[in-house]
């Protein structure tokens, strides 16, 4: 039995927390309401206030975290100000599991070095009035993952999070179906077989891309030297980074209008579209029927 089933949700990071939020909206997506986080630093500590806000494009399952810095001066226990030093775009891959405690025994019993469980509240309203989001996160150790910050999530309140009145968007959107990650060719082997040991799935192959298949969603894994082949004229923040998601949505042309008529442009891929990483604050969009 799978202990992590898919993607939790997949974070941009931001210091224009305002300017991401307007891209994203004109993209079609319905966002949640800003946030604040309340956010432990080690395994026990109740979690205080820190510098972080967000907004998110919920699915029911997945979400896109829109990720800001919105006070400098607050604590920052997850280190998200030292992230953004290094450039801000696509930098959190969360994956989904129901028991964050096992994942991380199990984890941590692989050779990997995790944070341990983390707690994380904030604090939003829904229809019944204001509640307090709850969840638990296993951080995997950032000197171990050069792609980005990788971590497990374990929704304790998730129907505070995906309330029915956010699920709706303009552009059709709903889900997340894929990351693609580019890997610096010497770290190539490294990473894919790290997710391999993750997802506990052997890795496949479609051209040039790893492909490891979860429950609910998929990582793709491609070298940089092979990287201009799946994202021809993409920007490249590092020698290994999160680079693209793939959303799911109900009508690609209908999508692509909206997306469109918002004042991006896109290019054609397969049977979908894609918008690049220039206009979408550094996270490169797929979008697909399926």
């Amino acid at each position: 039995m799978r202990d992590i089933h898919g993607i939790h949700h997949l974070g941009i990071l931001t210091r224009d927390l305002d300017g991401l939020e307007r891209a994203y909206t004109s993209f079609g997506f319905t966002l949640s309401p800003r946030s604040r986080h309340l956010l432990g630093g080690r395994p026990g500590e109740a979690p205080v206030p820190g510098c972080t806000a967000n907004r998110c494009a919920l699915f029911g399952g997945s979400y896109i975290e829109l990720l800001g810095i919105v006070d400098e001066s607050a604590p920052d226990p997850w280190r998200t100000k030292a992230m953004a030093d290094e450039y801000e775009g696509f930098r959190l891959l969360n994956l989904d599991t129901d028991d964050a405690e096992a994942a991380d025994r199990r984890l941590t019993g692989a050779g990997l070095r995790t944070s341990g469980v983390l707690e994380l509240e904030r604090d939003i309203d829904t229809a019944q009035g204001a509640r307090t989001v709850r969840a638990r996160a296993v951080h995997i150790d950032p000197r171990s993952t050069p792609e980005g910050s990788v971590g497990i999530a374990q929704h304790l309140t998730r129907e505070y999070v995906h309330q029915p009145r956010y699920l709706g968007h303009p552009n059709g959107a709903r889900g997340l179906s894929a990351v693609l990650m580019v890997a610096d060719d010497d770290e190539f082997d490294a990473i894919r077989d790290r997710y391999a040991a993750m997802l506990r799935t052997a890795p496949g192959r479609r051209g040039p891309v790893a492909v490891l298949d979860a429950a609910t969603a998929r990582l793709e894994i491609v070298r940089a030297s092979d990287a201009e082949e799946v994202l021809p004229g993409e920007p490249a923040p590092a020698s290994s980074y999160l680079a693209a998601m793939t959303v799911v949505v109900d009508d690609v042309d209908h999508a692509r209008k909206t997306v469109e008529n918002g004042g991006t442009p896109t290019r054609t891929v397969g049977d979908g579209f894609f918008v690049s990483a220039r206009h979408a604050h550094g996270a490169g969009l797929f979008f697909a029927a399926d």
